[in-house]
Order: structure tokens, then sequence, then C-alpha cells
């Protein structure tokens, strides 16, 4: 079984013969090396280029360990291109070579060169690729299977399917295999033998338990606010532990700079205005957040609201938790101020959509709850509540935007009904 990654195919393709490092970024074991070497490579061929035009380095490698010196490998790259004709050269986990970003802006200066790379860690974040590559980087921000491409290889229907990428996520090692316990293992030990490894010795952590106490408490509180205050008081509570809250800033930064999570900040609606520093942390992979829980705590709501996240993200939107200030009045009659939430701001260029992640509602009162906070958004942007079953895509009498997550998931226009 290939999972054809087309989105991302696309897009290294419609790089072709820019000037501009294309630089595949993402979680360990999302894809990249498959995407670049396998899929992206085949294309190349296809398309007529020779074979002897594709220049390969896999920098993790054990027999490319002396090409992470640059002048080794600068050396091996002014041999390999013998005229003036347009060479491809792919190279794989990218950061191991030293001075990369130098290196690099010394390919692309040679100009019949088009160049691609991988990386997995946080030297090659966004900021990095703007400020090193001086605006020649372009990244492609990967992401682990969404659950339409999941589905591509799943022998089943759609809730069985949805259950099963819930639970094991959507990493493609996991997806490929069938029996459950190969499935449970492998990201059992993947966690823990190469994310939580690789933090420690990037970052040079000298404390692993404190970083792995926080991870777990990241996981059991996927979808809920928090702030470092909170998780180091959490610390001292429940783990009788003290940890500072400059450290917890500090962890959390690496871990979301090796892309395990992923943070959304509250943002005013109406003032327009990020505000305070509660905000929600989401897991890249909800298989590597159960597992790191030993599949014990498997809360569907959270659940839920984790995998649209990581949907919204992987199509491109940019993902904040809303804040509704507005009057509201009480028991006794009186108008008091009161703070509605809003699950999910999201903002694609000129294109907002608010969103409600519910479970279910089972009865009116459940879902004017849910739909309030929407109502009280004052503008003429898309508004959508996203229930796991229960509706085919419709607008109710509010003008707010009613689909199940399947229809969600399964259809990339679907916000744009």
């Amino acid at each position: 079984m290939e999972y054809a990654r087309k989105e991302y195919l696309e897009k290294l393709i419609a790089g072709m013969g820019s000037d501009q490092v294309k630089i595949i970024t993402g979680i360990r074991r999302c894809g990249k090396s498959y995407l670049l070497n396998t899929i992206f490579k085949r294309y190349l061929l296809d398309s007529g280029i020779p074979r002897e035009r594709i220049i390969e380095m896999d920098f993790d490698g054990y027999r490319s360990k002396e090409y992470r010196d640059p002048k080794v490998f600068l050396d091996f790259i002014d041999k390999a291109i013998t005229d003036s004709d347009r060479y491809y050269i792919l190279l794989d986990e990218v950061q191991l070579l030293g001075s990369f970003t130098e290196v690099l802006n010394e390919l692309i200066h040679m100009g019949n060169v088009d160049v691609y790379a991988t990386g997995s860690n946080a030297r090659l974040l966004s900021k990095d690729i703007v400020t090193e590559f001086r605006g020649r980087g372009d990244e492609i921000a990967m992401r682990p299977l969404s659950f339409s491409e999941f589905m591509e290889g799943y022998e089943g229907d759609k809730r069985d399917g949805y259950t099963e990428y819930a639970m094991y996520g959507g990493l493609p090692a996991v997806a490929m295999r069938k029996d459950m316990k190969r499935k449970t293992d492998y990201l059992s030990n993947v966690f823990n033998e190469t994310y939580i490894a690789d933090i420690i010795e990037r970052n040079g952590v000298q404390y692993s338990s404190d970083l792995e106490q926080l991870v777990n408490v990241l996981c059991s509180n996927i979808s809920g606010l928090t702030n470092p205050t909170k998780i180091a008081n959490t610390f001292k509570s429940s783990a009788h532990c003290t940890i500072s809250r400059q450290t917890v800033e500090k962890y959390l930064s690496y871990l979301e700079d090796s892309f395990l999570f992923e943070k959304a900040v509250r943002y005013d609606v109406k003032g327009r205005r990020y505000i305070g520093a509660d905000a929600k942390y989401y897991a890249i992979d909800t298989g590597l957040r159960n597992a790191r829980m030993n599949f014990r705590q498997f809360e569907e709501t959270h659940l839920l609201e984790n995998i649209i996240y990581n949907e919204l993200r992987g199509r491109g939107y940019g993902v904040d938790v809303g804040v509704v200030p507005a009057q509201r009045k009480d028991a006794d009659g009186k108008w008091r101020r009161a703070t509605y939430e809003i699950d999910f701001v999201c903002n694609s260029g000129s294109e907002r959509c608010y969103i409600q992640s519910a479970l279910a509602l089972p009865d009116r009162e459940k879902l004017q709850q849910e739909q309030t906070s929407l109502m009280k958004v004052d503008d003429s942007f898309r508004k959508v509540i996203i229930t796991k079953e229960g509706f085919e895509p419709h607008y109710n009498e509010n003008g707010i935007l009613m689909m199940n997550v399947y229809d969600f998931l399964l259809d990339r226009n679907a916000l744009k009904l």
C-alpha cells in the first residue's frame, strides 16, 4: 500500500524551476523521506528527467556521515555536476549537514540546480527559512495522514475508519499495519525512543523526567486551556515536583519545535487582539498522544476537537481559540459581563470562519449552548458546528452551517458550502 500524498507532491511540482530551496518540514515518520525520495523522484523520472541528473543524499544514513562535512559534500556536488543542464538535488534530513543554510544558499547560486530537502527539527521552522535563506526558502509543512488520505488504504466504512484513525492516528507506518498490537507497539516505541530521545539529545535536557512529565500533562489535557504557570502548579500538586514557569516555557518550546504539539492562543474576536497567557495544545497525531497515555484516556470529545484542529491546520488555516465578550442576563434579571468561547477561529488570507466542535447535540438545550457563542459574533463570516454524528450539511434557522465530522474530513471544500 502506498499513500499518494498528492497535495504535497503538487506543491513540490509547483516549485520546480524556481530559485527557492524547497524544504519539506514535519514530525519524524510522517513520510517526508518517502515523499521526496520515492514519490517525487518517480515523478521526475516519469517526466523524462535522466536518472544521472538526479543527485540524492541521505544525511541520516551511516554511509553518508562523511558528507555531513560541508566541504566534502560540496566537492561531491561539484564532481556530480558535469555540464550546464539542470540537475535536481534531493537532500534528506538536511539539518545534519554542517552549516546547512550556507551550503544550500551556495547551491542555489549555482544557477542550474533545483534543490529539495527534508528536515525534522526546530532549525527548519518557518521563521528560520525566511531569515536564514534570505527569502529563497520555500517551506512545505508536511503532517501525518489526513483522514481522507487514511481512508485511501482503509478497508471498511468511514465510521469504522474514523474510530481507528482517532485511536491510532495517521503515521503512514502505523496505518499500513493491520494488527492492532503491532500498531500500539510501534507508536509506544517511536514516541519514547525517537521523539523524546531526540528532544533530550538535541536540547541537552538534563532532567528528562520533568520533560516527560510535561508531555504527560499535555497529553492528558489536549484541547483544554492552560498556561506555563498552571502547568508548574500541576507539577507541585500532583507530581510533588518543583519546576519553574521559565523551565516549563522552555520545555514547551522544545515540544513545539519537534512538531509533537501545536499551540492555539486565545483571540478576542470583538477586540481583535490576542489576550492572556492561556492557550490550548493539540497533539500533531492522536495515535502518538494515545500511546503516551497507554491507550487509557480515550475521551471522544477531546479527540474529536484535536482531529478537527489538525485537519484545519493541514488545509492551511491559521487557528486560534476564540473569546467573545458580551452581556448576559443572570437569574436575578441583571445584566452582567460574560465571556463566550469559540473552539476555533480560522483564517486563511481574507477567508475566516468560526467553528464549534460538539460530539453530539442530543437536545435543543445542547444545541443552544453550542451556537450561542457563534451568534454573539457580529460579523458575516461563516459559522459552523461540527458533530460526530447526526447532520448532513445544511444551514439551520440561525444561518449556522451544521455538518458531521465525516463530511468535513472527507471534503476539503466542506466549509465553503
